[in-house]
């Protein structure tokens, strides 16, 4: 099979979709797919990530795929930084990759286009009638015009991330069989090598007589960040709560955040290469999830639960409904969503109970064997086959 994933991701990036997008493109890759990633060109602006040459090590990918840029106006540079002028160049750089990216496909010979961009799945579902091609659609939040373009015969199948987001579609009058639910997956040869606690603690400056808490994800409001951080001040003294990741300007506003609400004991890293995460997280003694009920996060399926899952460490994580697709009482303790106090006591829950600990770690583990990327890119690739 020769599969075309389209994708307008800025790689490398500080973001968590083009990492998530690589090791997809590396699964397929790996299942004896013939696989090419189709990235916009796009204008790096990030200073650190411009001198990132191979992006292979960076992310962490064994098995290499072919990378290829379409074209588009990145207007990137363009000097008006007002909400208003950033809608317009985000409308302009996404319409005319859609563009290209149709043209491509009509000349490109594959048996599938795999995408999470919804302006490719217009361009390519419009030109449909040209190329006959198969189309399946990756979507990580409900879209309105996803279904719309389902019921045309645009997208010939969808890949959900959550139950939850399933049954929001069947809602929207999709058929059942047209939906297949995947949840976000880990690579476990990065996340699940065992990694002596204090030897990556030296390895990364963190103190060896403290109480590791660790956060790991961007710093968007309803990830929780900030819920986490203010739990931090009702934590023992013995306690220091690292934060890895988020962008430039995300990292700039926590730290204001941490600094006016007084939290000493909170450690912000921001961005770290990929392949480090697995060490912070192995340094930690607890791997804290404190999504809130807000936004995105009614559908979402967090890369980073499948990556604390894999590292061998206690999890505290929000108690929400699509946290409970993967997560319960036997592997993760769970807290009520966005409630400050209620994190510091199911951190200080796991910290004084050891048993406890060992015992939701070793059910996560286990749990997580069946969300490596490789079998998720199986479940996948069965599904198109099905449609084919």
């Amino acid at each position: 099979m020769k599969l075309i994933y389209v994708a307008s991701a800025r790689i490398p990036s500080e973001k968590a979709h083009p990492y998530q997008i690589l090791k997809m493109s590396e699964a397929f890759e790996k299942s004896n797919v013939d696989t090419t990633l189709a990235l916009t060109f796009r204008f790096q602006t990030n200073k650190k990530l411009k001198q990132i040459k191979d992006i292979w090590s960076y992310y962490g990918i064994e098995k290499r795929f072919k990378i290829i840029k379409l074209p588009c106006l990145d207007l990137v540079y363009f000097d008006i930084y007002t909400t208003w002028a950033s809608s317009i160049r985000f409308l302009i750089r996404q319409i005319s990759f859609g563009i290209s990216s149709a043209l491509y496909s009509i000349f490109k010979r594959a048996d599938v286009y795999y995408t999470r961009d919804r302006f490719f799945a217009y361009s390519f579902g419009s030109t449909k009638f040209l190329h006959g091609k198969k189309m399946y659609y990756e979507v990580h939040m409900f879209e309105s015009s996803i279904a719309a373009y389902i019921k045309k015969g645009w997208i010939d199948g969808l890949i959900v991330i959550t139950q939850k987001l399933k049954e929001r579609y069947i809602r929207e009058g999709i058929s059942e069989k047209k939906i297949l639910v995947a949840p976000d997956g880990v690579d476990l040869k990065m996340f699940g090598i065992p990694k002596i606690k204090e030897d990556v603690r030296n390895e990364l400056e963190i103190p060896l007589n403290k109480k590791i808490i660790c956060y790991s994800g961007h710093l968007y409001d309803w990830k929780g960040a900030d819920v986490l951080a203010k739990g931090t001040k009702h934590l023992p003294d013995n306690c220091i709560t690292y934060f890895i990741g988020g962008t430039k300007e995300d990292i700039s506003k926590f730290k204001d955040f941490i600094k006016s609400n007084e939290i000493s004991n909170a450690v912000v890293v921001g961005h770290v290469p990929p392949t480090m995460v697995p060490k912070y997280l192995a340094a930690s003694d607890v791997l804290v999830l404190p999504n809130i009920k807000k936004g995105l996060s009614e559908y979402t399926s967090p890369l980073k639960l499948f990556e604390y899952m894999a590292s061998k460490r206690p999890i505290v994580a929000s108690d929400l409904q699509t946290i409970r697709e993967i997560l319960n009482e036997e592997n993760a303790v769970l807290v009520e969503s966005g409630n400050p106090k209620e994190v510091a006591e199911g951190t200080k829950k796991v910290l004084e109970n050891e048993e406890l600990a060992e015992r939701i770690t070793e059910k996560a583990y286990e749990d997580v064997q069946q969300y490596d990327w490789g079998k998720r890119a199986e479940r996948i690739l069965d599904f198109v086959k099905r449609g084919m």
